[in-house]
């Protein structure tokens, strides 16, 4: 297994385009070398918004299967306020 990809500490609308090229970047490089599952670490976020939490929505549509680890409360918060808080759960990993 690689290593999961940091989502940075801020999420919101100001670092969304900036943290999707990363993201997609990184993905792309996954990809390429057969990583079978992508994983994406939400430690560090502690501030995030709807522009950060379409981000990650927006991962759904991707060809390659990922998962959330170690989510943060900010996200998990966020997520549940927004409707999300289900859906989030279901892309945790279970260590």
């Amino acid at each position: 297994m690689s290593k999961p990809f940091e989502l940075p500490e801020e999420m919101t609308i100001y670092s969304a385009l900036e943290t999707r090229d990363a993201l997609l970047a990184w993905v792309t490089e996954q990809s390429a070398k057969s990583v079978k599952v992508v994983e994406i670490s939400a430690a560090l976020v502690s501030e995030i918004d709807g522009s950060g939490l379409q981000l990650l929505a927006s991962l759904a549509h991707m060809d390659q299967p990922w998962r959330l680890v170690d989510p943060s409360d900010a996200l998990l918060d966020a997520g549940k306020t927004l409707g999300l808080g289900d859906w989030l759960n279901e892309q945790i990993a279970i260590a």
